[in-house]
This record gives C-alpha cells, structure tokens and sequence, in this order.
C-alpha cells in the first residue's frame, strides 16, 4: 500500500510496546511514508497490525528486508540492532535505534531534538534514541543549561513497570492481585529477568533497575550519567543517578537537584524559562496543589515539570520534578521527532 510521495520506512519491532507507539506516532504526525514495511522476530511474523486504515502483514526481519528501506526505526532489542542495522545501513537506509546498542559509540549521535538535533548532520548511517529516563530529564534541563551553564546534577527516578516490557506489567497486576487476595507471591521478573534474584513489586518499591556494575552504579543509572554528558557535550558535568522501580504502569518520575554554573537565578525565573522551553509543560501551582503526576502523563508526549525551588543551602543549586510517558517521548515519539528532523534537514535520502 503505497503513497506517491514520502519515505520507505521500516519498523522493526512493530509488535512490541514501544513499536505499536512507533506506528501511532507516525500515524498521527502523519509522517511522509511511501511504503510501510512491518519487522520482526521469526515469531510474531504473519501477524496482522493495521495502521492508517490499511492492514499490513508483519514480515521476518532479514537483511534482505531492508532492501529500498530509506528510514528504519529499531525497537526489538539490542542485540537484534547489532545484527541488523549495519545491515539496513549497508542497503541504504538511516536507522534510528531505541535500543542500548549504540548510544555510547563514538560515531553515533545520541540526539533528544529539542537539545542537540544538530548533532544528526554527522551521523553515518545510525541514529542513537536515549534511555528513556534520561531523554525527559535532558528535555528539562536544556534551557536552564543554555542560559545559566550546568556543573552539577543529581537524579532519583521512580520509574514504570512498564519499561521493563508487557509481561512485567502483567507480573505487577497480578502480584497487586494476589496481595489483595493474600495469596502467595512467586516474583519471576523484577527486577531484572537475568539476574539471580526476583523480588515483588507490588506495593514495594526495588531500588534496581538494570544489572548492577562493579561501581556498585547499576547499568540504568550509568546509561543516565553518560548518556547526559554524551547528549550535552560536557564531560565534566557532574552527574549522579539512583534508579528506582515503583508500582506504576506507565509514567517515569524523576526528582532532579541541579547546580548552576553562573548567576542565582529565582525560582519564577526558572519556571518562566521552562514554561517556554521545547516540549515542556510547567505545572507548578503548589497553592493549588498542582504538580506532574504519572497518571496524567499517560499518552501525552510533553515532559512535565514542577515543585521548581531553590535549594535552601546554596544560592546556585536547585530542586525540581519531571514527570512524562516512558513509552511515549522515552521511547517512540523521541524516536519519530528524530526521524522529522532528518526530514527538516534534508539528511534523508529521497
């Protein structure tokens, strides 16, 4: 089913969570697709998805499969992605990874648009999506950084089950479930799937999201601190994460304490700044009770920020609270507004 005008464009990973946000995305930005092509595993090929009124069988994902693919978007995982990405590369397409794969190599641009889009001019071939955690608080942090220079950021997430896949949200439900009913819990999945260990989530709280390394940093919190001075450009930011897993189905929240570089600027100035920042929405009316929530985050593309105020301690240093679907701009919308701005700046091969 095809369009005169537009791209050849790939999903890989189009059953998945994260690839049926993909295609709604796409859907409702109306990006310029001439052909769809639906990818997967050998598994879940033949499945039927439909997007735009039209119905599409979803096909193995081979490296013939990208031949005339001109953008493909990954999400299946990041050993799938270093199979197969240098493959559609080599056919001629630009790949836009949602995976860990490539965010930390040299020769990919790790881009959020609304912070470094221009950092796609150099990419040869491969474009790095961020960790989901890291993009909404990057989108928060950019104007204060362009305007006031940043040295120093601490973050505690508290983040959804939902980014560790559909069966842990399930897990999660049926655990809540079985708490209510006073059953026996028996965790399989969290906090991680690989690790020795599985602990219930519901109505608990696991300070573990991804393996832990040898600095005693978990992976998830080391994607953080690098991926944020990769996306900035600035090595010598300090930048510290702890990674939390809540009873949340989706929404990722962050509690984020930063230090500035020059000037001390009050409180209403940082809200007036963010309110005009990129993808941001300011709830902040404390009198009101008015702050980002998760729940309210749900399908909506924005990064929230409130609670914005001023360490009590340090002239330079302040708190505040961010808030957006993981699913959303974490993942699939980052990924489609980085496939726009290849549009924008004619990187895309028509």
């Amino acid at each position: 089913m095809a369009n005169e005008t537009g791209y050849n464009v790939a999903v890989v990973g189009a059953t998945g969570a994260v690839g049926e946000q993909m295609l709604k995305t796409l859907e409702q930005k109306e990006f310029p697709i001439k052909n769809l092509q639906l990818l997967s595993s050998k598994r879940s090929a033949g499945k039927k998805i439909s997007f735009k009124g039209n119905e599409y069988t979803v096909e193995e994902a081979t490296p013939e499969a990208f031949e005339g693919v001109q953008l493909a978007l990954f999400s299946a995982g990041g050993s799938v992605s270093k199979a197969l990405a240098p493959e559609a590369v080599k056919r001629g397409a630009v790949v836009v990874d949602n995976t860990s794969a490539y965010r930390m190599d040299e020769n990919v641009p790790l881009v959020v648009p609304e912070v470094n889009e221009n950092a796609l001019k150099e990419h040869n071939g491969i474009i790095a999506n961020p960790n989901c955690s890291t993009i909404q608080m990057v989108v928060a942090l950019e104007p204060i950084r362009e305007k006031y220079g940043l040295k120093k950021v601490i973050v505690s997430t508290y983040q959804a089950v939902s980014g560790a896949g559909l069966a842990a949200v399930e897990e999660m439900k049926e655990q809540s479930r079985d708490v209510l009913d006073e059953k026996e819990i028996n965790p399989e999945i969290l906090p991680v799937g690989g690790d020795k260990k599985h602990y219930q989530i519901a109505f608990n709280a696991i300070p573990q999201i991804d393996k832990f390394q040898d600095n005693g940093y978990t992976f998830e919190e080391m994607k953080m601190i690098n991926e944020t001075k990769k996306i900035m450009h600035q090595n010598d930011l300090e930048v510290a994460a702890t990674c939390v897993r809540l009873p949340v189905e989706t929404g990722h929240s962050e509690s984020v304490y930063i230090e500035v570089e020059k000037g001390s600027p009050d409180a209403e100035e940082l809200k007036q700044l963010l309110s005009d920042g990129k993808g941001i929405t300011l709830q902040d009316n404390p009198s009101e009770q008015e702050y980002p929530m998760a729940v309210d985050s749900v399908g909506l593309p924005d990064v929230f920020v409130g609670r914005i105020r001023r360490d009590l301690d340090r002239e330079n240093a302040y708190h505040f609270w961010v808030v957006s679907d993981n699913l959303l701009k974490g993942a699939a919308y980052n990924s489609v507004q980085i496939a726009e701005s290849l549009v924008k700046l004619n990187l895309l091969k028509g």
